[in-house]
């Protein structure tokens, strides 16, 4: 049996072989903006899937951390899971010169090294009569046909080992929704092959009554996934999209983890796995297999995500680790820190960036908060017969109960209670929670998103306007003053004040607090010109400006700086604005307080006068 680590080493070590240059994982966090995580090996390469060189050449190779919560609800059967990685193998353009050291490859080279690995008794050493195949059947709406090319390339592979293979034997066409590969937007995509594994189970009638290779049944199991983007899906500025050829083809290929561990392993579910089994036999055996299974999933991506400083919070990232955080305390009310430190003794050695201390901190604080309203919150749930979206949202809101642990508790009276109807409860609420914001605070204030301001006066206007640029001399400030860690992780300004919220491990000390504050005022004395510049995302973000994570930014973006030219400037960020002509407009800056939000970030309220 081969264990996690030996798998992840020998992926990496095949494809080194293929000379490609092993990256490093990029963070949990997207910069392309368009879903809250990377779900995807592929989401951070997108510039270099357009066309961008990439400073480590055209082949590549990693394993990216990703998370989804698309399938939160299947989680505890054999194959979903939240947190998981993806092994994957990149070709940047280049296919026709595939001999070359270092060149790009295409549709050939990638089927044939997906098999060698796969099948080789130098590496995995999968019996080949139990890898199916899926291709691209073509869409002729697309103007696109049946892939061909891949199926040509598989009959090689599978007949070089005795196997005969052809379109309706070992290999299966399947439309666009299985086997094209595009994201939600506009991107590069193409037709994928999908290369499955017969676990030998038998088929459940449940899911149809004849079993096939994408059949959802469990006897077959998608192991790998070959995308080969050939196309770029563009808007056609009426709601819809259409697909032109790209300039360069590429290929991108993702190996769910997991899964790969679990066929290698000879387990029936990948919560059998080294990767899980660890972690689940530390669960009290008076639960139910799937709850350990629940449990083990969402400490192991609650870790991953303090990790990557999400914490938790009723939006965004932080609304997601807090769903996860809270479902498995509502199983498991005692100390969390076994499990966080065999997670961390399963991953350490590779993800290098896993902190236990503050893993542990940040989910120990939110477990107490939780445990203050939890026990009102089932009480007020066993009150009810049955369970509707509004009652979920009523304890959602009271109580902090996530919808998944008002299924999972609620039991027969929450059959009815359906996602896509809390969903619609939690988004009304939030569009009657904004309008009576703006209403109690008379509609004052800066939406950072968009860089509109809302005042009742002029007065009003010119403040939100000197804060808004104060804040942007702070976060300059902090980082000379700090060093490059401090990230932003909010912000909120009003005619009143500033709040920033960033990330830095310790309280400040005085003496740094009023360095920072020197630092602004000196820049305010100055008299800088605050100017902005217009340019593409990718240039923009090469001139060191900085960005909020958490944006999502178009393709051409303003650059507000502090200085008489963008490279001299003191400061540069990503912005909608306004912002005051000259920094000497915004007057006397002084910080009022610094605390601690939670652990890993801290706020800083300040105002101007």
């Amino acid at each position: 049996m081969l264990s996690s680590k030996v798998i992840r080493q020998k992926f990496l070590d095949f494809f080194k072989s293929k000379g490609h240059t092993i990256i490093p994982s990029a963070s949990l966090i997207p910069q392309d903006k368009t879903v809250l995580f990377n779900t995807a090996g592929m989401q951070p390469l997108v510039p270099y899937l357009l066309g961008e060189p990439h400073p480590m050449g055209r082949r590549l190779a990693d394993i990216q951390k990703c998370l989804r919560t698309d399938d939160i609800d299947e989680v505890g059967d054999n194959r979903h899971n939240t947190f998981f990685e993806m092994l994957g193998n990149w070709s940047l353009g280049d296919p026709d010169a595939p001999d070359r050291v270092g060149a790009g490859y295409f549709k050939k080279e990638s089927i044939a090294w997906s098999f060698e690995l796969l099948t080789s008794k130098d590496w995995f050493g999968i019996d080949p009569k139990r890898i199916y195949v899926t291709v691209f059947e073509g869409d002729k709406g697309m103007g696109i046909g049946l892939d061909e090319e891949s199926i040509e390339h598989w009959e090689k592979a599978f007949k070089g080992v005795g196997i005969e293979a052809a379109l309706g034997n070992r290999i299966y066409a399947y439309p666009k929704k299985k086997n094209w590969w595009e994201l939600a937007g506009p991107g590069p995509s193409g037709p994928d092959t999908e290369i499955f594994y017969d676990t030998g189970a038998e088929h459940n009638s449940l899911f149809g009554e004849k079993c096939h290779v994408n059949c959802d049944c469990g006897k077959y199991i998608e192991i790998w996934n070959n995308v080969f983007m050939e196309y770029e899906k563009k808007t056609d500025g009426k709601g819809g999209f259409y697909y032109e050829p790209l300039k360069q083809k590429n290929v991108d290929t993702g190996m769910g983890f997991e899964r790969i561990a679990m066929v290698l392993q000879s387990k029936s579910s990948i919560f059998e796995t080294d990767l899980f089994a660890p972690i689940i036999a530390l669960a009290p055996a008076n639960l139910s297999e799937r709850v350990k299974r629940i449990m083990a999933d969402h400490v192991r991506a609650s870790a991953f995500l303090i990790s990557d400083y999400v914490r938790p919070s009723n939006k965004d990232q932080g609304y997601i680790l807090r769903r996860l955080m809270r479902r498995a305390m509502v199983h498991y009310r005692a100390d969390f820190t076994p499990f966080f430190d065999e997670v961390i003794k399963i991953y350490s050695d590779f993800y290098t960036e896993l902190n236990r201390e503050q893993i542990i901190s940040v989910f120990k604080e939110e477990q107490d908060r939780f445990e203050r309203t939890l026990q009102n919150g089932l009480k007020e749930l066993s009150k009810l017969q049955k369970v509707d979206s509004l009652d979920a949202f009523k304890l959602y809101e009271s109580f902090g109960l996530p919808y998944e642990v008002i299924k999972d508790v609620g039991g027969k009276k929450a059959e009815g209670l359906r996602r896509e109807d809390f969903d619609k409860e939690f988004a009304k609420h939030q569009a009657v929670s904004r309008a009576g914001g703006e209403k109690k605070f008379g509609g004052h204030g800066l939406i950072l998103d968009t860089g509109e301001i809302k005042a009742g006066n002029e007065e009003e206007l010119k403040k939100v306007t000197r804060l808004h640029t104060a804040t942007h001399l702070l976060q300059a400030a902090l980082r000379k003053a700090l060093g490059p860690e401090v990230e932003q992780k909010g912000s909120d300004i009003t005619a009143e004040r500033t709040r920033f919220d960033f990330a830095f491990p310790r309280k400040l000390t005085a003496e740094e607090i009023n360095k920072v504050e020197d630092l602004v005022n000196e820049v305010i004395n100055k008299g800088l010109p605050m100017q902005k510049t217009v340019m593409k995302l990718d240039e923009a973000k090469r001139t060191g400006a900085l960005f909020f994570f958490r944006n999502k930014y178009p393709d051409t973006v303003n650059v507000y700086y502090a200085g008489k030219t963008l490279e001299s400037a003191f400061s540069k960020e990503l912005c909608g604005g306004p912002h005051v002509i000259n920094t000497s407009e915004v007057g006397r800056f002084r910080i009022v307080k610094e605390e601690g939000v939670s652990a890993g970030v801290r706020r800083i309220r300040a105002d101007v006068s």
